[in-house]
């Protein structure tokens, strides 16, 4: 049995190689080199990345890759089908079709032209978060804003479903408690599309992000800084599964209609009210959709 001290070592190091993974997702990522960052061999580094996260290094690139391509496919209209294998580190049209056809049953064109629809669909009714209404959100006026990085202890969670996400939301709430932490605020992060990612794969992270001075020296939680960058901002408001709804309608009909293209940042929510955390189920948050001038 590991000792505690080794675990959140290891619960660590592989949290900042994901991290390393999104922030760099547009290169071609050198594991040897990630490795020797760390201070450990190639295959240590694949060790504890699968204990952690359950899922192979390699594998996870490559989803990762997959999947940001398949969110900008539908928002970024003005980039070509090669720009965005570019953005997502694939240096061959070829390759990044025939990867894409394997992932998604479809090319990258049928799913720029509409294919995305029924796939998306097909994920939000498997959802264990069903409970959304089919209703429009076009009379959301957003805000864009320039954001602060955002100093955030989190918790990476595999598998955005329900009991599993508000497990770990109980968890940091404990650990708030814990830290006698009073005034902070609560952030979920998708870096994965969970409306376009099978829930059982798409990684999730729940968050807090302390105010003031507080003394967090001796906390194992990993932390990571939100990416300074431009976002469109929508109050939104809902019951548990509205948000997967409001996801999917910020990338398939506002954001191609906007004049804005959208960016491989991670969209995030700062909740109000957490669903995760409530009895009722009902949220109210701001949502952070990243986006750039075209």
């Amino acid at each position: 049995m590991q000792k505690r001290s080794t675990y959140n070592k290891n619960v660590q190091i592989a949290n900042d190689a994901m991290y390393y993974i999104y922030e760099y997702i547009d290169t071609d990522i050198n594991i040897d080199d990630l490795a020797l960052n760390f201070g450990i061999s190639k295959f240590h580094l694949h060790k504890l990345f699968k204990e952690v996260m359950g899922i192979n290094i390699y594998e996870t690139i490559k989803s990762i890759r997959l999947q940001k391509a398949a969110s900008l496919l539908l928002t970024n209209r003005y980039s070509t089908i090669t720009q965005i294998a570019s953005m997502c580190g694939y240096s061959s049209q070829t390759s990044f079709i025939r990867a894409f056809k394997e992932r998604f049953h479809q090319t990258p064109k049928v799913w720029r032209n509409g294919g995305s629809e029924e796939y998306s669909t097909s994920i939000l009714k498997n959802s264990s978060m069903l409970l959304y209404e089919e209703k429009g959100f076009e009379n959301i006026e957003p805000k864009i804003i320039k954001s602060k990085a955002l100093k955030t202890y989190y918790i990476r969670q595999r598998g955005y479903l329900k009991e599993d996400v508000v497990k770990i939301w109980q968890k940091l709430q404990a650990w708030v408690y814990t830290n006698n932490i009073t005034q902070y605020d609560e952030i979920g992060i998708y870096h994965d599309n969970p409306t376009i990612t099978p829930h059982n794969e798409c990684f999730y992270v729940a968050g807090i992000i302390p105010k003031g001075e507080v003394d967090l020296s001796n906390t194992s939680l990993p932390i990571f800084y939100t990416p300074e960058a431009l976002y469109a901002t929508f109050e939104i408001k809902g019951k548990m599964g509205d948000i997967l709804r409001f996801i999917q309608w910020a990338y398939q009909e506002w954001l191609p209609k906007s004049g804005f293209e959208t960016t491989t940042n991670p969209p995030y929510v700062i909740f109000k009210k957490n669903h995760f955390l409530n009895e009722d189920r009902f949220f109210e948050a701001t949502y952070y959709l990243p986006i750039q001038y075209v």
